[in-house]
């Protein structure tokens, strides 16, 4: 990065409040997918760090870049690319926050203050899933290991210290809600599960809580559904037999991560002859969807899918409304602190370029007058060393506690005194370059050390 410039963090994302499930759909990543997106975003060298955090509410990618103009532009078209449309198009949809805008917007994410259900658990774990992508597909850096570290403990604070996530409602609960609105008691009713994942495990929990036991149907994770089904005392079967399955259920949930749709409309056509007017009601919970929109359409199919969900929430949302300000507050104590960090990512490099320089000084000195010391000793050879770094050092310690103060502060003027420094002691761009790389490199070592401590 050149040395008038700083790291920059910029988000892009589309959610639930910008997109409909048909859009966000289209820009969903598995893991796999993710790892390998941001893979592709740092070949660019516009792009320097990059994680991707992909939920059925949200599709968000973190950058860190020099130029977020540039950065933007270049990641609208990728997004664009994969969604198939235009960017002029997605660019009316997308949200783009930058730097502490950006990390608030992470630590409400985290802490469950912008799900579709205020406060909901599991959002805290895809995003420690997105992280810990990014960190095997190796696009974290220091600005993105600070910032997810960070986040992560701010949504651990609002869980522990707030009221926000006692009741423990989440898309799977409101789902079974929806359920038992269109159908009434669920007890007794034929249920089955598509998909054997957390969603799926919360879903079973939420019926079992009303009596229900429920069929798991599942391909790629059959050992992991029969350890629910023997959990919550249901069966599984397999993908081949769903259709046979569909034929008896009362209630159909979906919530897998396959990139396609499991129930199309002309398989379910079929069955809806075999039911012979039974109504089915289908709740899709997966992005993208498990099932073809075009279900909704045969006669005797009632078919919701997340955005749907939305009507249930508000009844939920009385007691974690009241936590939201406390929330919210614990969010803007941290930002803070990460306000105050963000700060060193200028500062630090032009205090080590500094201190660099003035050694560098008195190296020079020292060579040129080491003819002048023949009767020296070895002892007085190190005190003269020794003087000339002190002298440099008492002389570089008062720009260098303003400097800190600077960073600590967020004074307003400080770009311009950095530069003013850097002119002064003819700090060029390759000084700065060296001054960054090498706070990066002791950050990356902390984060290291911080992650083998299991923070």
């Amino acid at each position: 990065m050149s040395a008038g410039t700083t790291a920059e963090l910029l988000t892009l994302g589309i959610s639930y409040k910008t997109a409909p499930v048909a859009l966000r759909e289209r820009l969903a990543l598995t893991d796999v997918e993710a790892g390998h997106f941001v893979q592709r975003l740092v070949e660019d060298a516009v792009v320097h760090e990059a994680v991707a955090i992909s939920t059925c509410n949200r599709t968000e990618i973190y950058l860190v870049c020099q130029d977020p103009v540039e950065a933007e532009t270049a990641l609208l078209g990728a997004l664009a690319k994969r969604a198939d449309i235009r960017p002029t198009e997605l660019a009316g949809l997308i949200y783009s926050p930058r730097n502490c805008d950006a990390a608030r917007h992470l630590y409400r994410v985290t802490s469950g203050l912008e799900s579709m259900i205020v406060g909901e658990a599991e959002v805290q774990g895809q995003v420690k899933r997105a992280y810990e992508a990014a960190l095997q597909a190796g696009t974290t850096g220091p600005l993105t290991n600070k910032l997810f570290t960070a986040a992560l403990q701010t949504g651990k604070r609002v869980r522990s210290e707030t009221g926000l996530g006692s009741s423990r409602t989440s898309v799977s609960t409101v789902a079974v809600d929806l359920a038992a609105d269109v159908v009434g008691d669920l007890a007794g009713r034929d249920v089955v599960i598509i998909g054997a994942g957390e969603t799926a495990e919360l879903t079973a929990q939420a019926l079992a809580a009303r009596g229900v036991t429920t069929i798991f149907v599942a391909n790629r994770n059959a050992h992991r559904a029969l350890s629910l089904a023997e959990r919550f005392g249901g069966a599984v079967v397999s993908l081949d037999e769903l259709p046979t399955r569909l034929t008896k259920a009362d209630i159909v949930v979906s919530s897998t991560s396959s990139p396609h749709p499991i129930v199309g409309v002309e398989e379910l056509e079929v069955v809806m002859q075999e039911r012979h007017g039974r109504p089915l009601v289908l709740i899709d919970i997966a992005v993208p969807r498990d099932i073809e929109a075009a279900c909704g359409e045969l006669s005797g199919v009632t078919l919701y899918d997340i955005d749907d969900l939305q009507a249930v929430v508000a009844r939920n949302m009385s007691v974690r409304e009241g936590e939201r300000g406390q929330a919210t507050a614990i969010v803007e104590d941290e930002i803070v602190r990460f306000a105050r960090w963000m700060g060193q990512l200028d500062v630090r490099p032009t205090i080590t370029a500094l201190r660099e320089h003035g050694t560098s000084i008195v190296d020079a000195v020292l060579a040129e007058n080491a003819g002048r010391w023949e009767t020296a000793s070895p002892r007085d050879l190190a005190r003269i060393d020794a003087m000339a770094r002190s002298v440099m050092q008492r002389l570089l310690h008062e720009p260098t506690i303003r400097l800190k103060g600077m960073q600590e502060h967020g004074s307003s003027t400080g770009h311009g005194r950095l530069q003013l420094v850097r002119e002064l002691f003819d700090l060029d761009d390759a000084a700065v370059r060296a001054g960054a790389d090498r706070s990066a490199q002791a950050d990356n070592v902390r984060a290291l050390d911080e992650r083998r401590r299991g923070a």
